[in-house]
């Protein structure tokens, strides 16, 4: 499938020294940018508090984030997940405030976001304990002073319930919404996680480059590794210039991003190896140019279709995947570019030669004057 056909080459290789220059300065900014501002982690990283919030009735996430927000604790992150009634939030570390009180904070915005009040439910199991937890309640106006908790019926079966501090439950009592769990993450899980990362990411950068000069040549497997780094790096350039939040599914898009611009780095790579093959008498800068030139309608197809997508994401996911489709966006762009300059020109200045490629062996030799060649898709 193609959407066109070029019958010249285009001289992409008669402007890579520019373009590589552009590139370097590009790197150099990014690199800039990351050591003097550094990354705005989040707190997968850092560590903070997780909870687990249930409500009665869907969701409102819009509503609940600006009750989380408007306690000022700095970037937050609310989602949801499970159910349409399962609410995920992640706050921050507060050195001056132990996160016990954070929680319990966050908890009473929910609640008062739900015209509901918090007191300390207290009621037996089955199994006979008694436990005590935040609850919310709606309608506490009708409720009556004191702790009122109904027997339990024979043989345990349902537990009884009463309201302390103030209030007990009755029959118009309600709770808009549940504390199902609350979790801190610590520093030191936060740092595990950050090296877990870094190891992850050096180990595909080091699968990446054996793949290619197993398959192809090490001129290609530097090239390749380059121009994935340099993809990787303006990445981490931009979170840090702008401060957007670095978090794990954002690690999880510039791994994805490695893979997707190795993919097209190796179809550059297998296409110029084939027109060294077809072509003898063509110079290493026209043979790039020519399987640049051949793969430009499979480039558009595949990264127009992959970019339509991650901007759906992008523009649709919310807060949730914005961060994360954002990385992808600004990786699909840059991968273009470095495939084809970066890639593609560093592999032409380190002198890769038909005879790198070919290993012997029978040739079919074409005439390049001949009109019934080029550049096909």
């Amino acid at each position: 499938m193609e959407f066109f056909r070029i019958s010249r080459d285009i001289p992409f290789m008669r402007h890579a020294l520019v373009l590589n220059i552009i590139s370097f300065l590009t790197f150099a900014a990014a690199v800039f940018f990351i050591a003097t501002r550094g990354l705005h982690l989040s707190i997968e990283f850092t560590g903070g508090t997780v909870m687990e919030v249930e409500y009665n009735h869907p969701a409102d996430i819009n509503k609940t984030r600006e009750a989380v927000e408007s306690l000022g604790f700095g970037e937050v992150q609310v989602q949801k997940f499970g159910t349409s009634r399962d609410v995920l939030i992640r706050l921050p570390v507060r050195g001056e405030m132990k996160q016990g009180e954070v929680s319990a904070r966050t908890f009473e915005a929910l609640c008062s976001a739900e015209q509901g009040t918090v007191r300390n439910k207290s009621y037996t199991t089955p199994q006979g304990e008694q436990v005590s937890r935040m609850a919310c309640v709606k309608g506490v106006e009708a409720a009556a002073d004191g702790v009122v908790g109904a027997a339990p019926p024979a043989g345990g079966a349902s537990p009884s319930g009463s309201v302390t501090g103030g209030a007990s439950m009755t029959a118009s009592t309600e709770e808009p919404l549940k504390l199902s769990r609350t979790e801190f993450i610590g520093p030191a899980v936060g740092s595990e996680l950050a090296r877990d990362g870094a190891l992850a990411l050096l180990f595909t950068v080091v699968g990446i480059m054996l793949y290619l000069a197993m398959r192809f040549e090490w001129k290609f497997s530097v090239a390749g590794i380059i121009a994935n780094l340099h993809d990787v790096i303006i990445i981490l350039g931009f979170f840090a210039f702008f401060q957007w939040e670095f978090s794990l599914p954002v690690l999880a898009a510039i791994l994805a991003v490695l893979g997707y611009s190795v993919n097209e780095s190796v179809v550059i790579f297998d296409r110029i190896r084939e027109v060294f093959r077809k072509y003898r008498k063509l110079s290493t800068p026209q043979v790039i140019d020519n399987a640049i030139t051949s793969t430009i309608s499979r480039t558009v197809i595949t990264h127009g279709s992959t970019q339509i997508m991650v901007l759906s994401m992008l523009i649709f996911g919310g807060p949730t995947l914005f961060y994360f489709a954002l990385a992808l966006t600004i990786g699909i762009l840059f991968g273009i570019y470095s495939s084809i300059f970066v890639a593609a020109g560093i592999a032409m200045w380190l002198g890769v030669q038909r005879e790198d490629l070919i290993k012997g062996g029978p040739t079919k030799t074409e005439d390049p004057n001949d009109p019934n060649a080029g550049a096909v898709v």
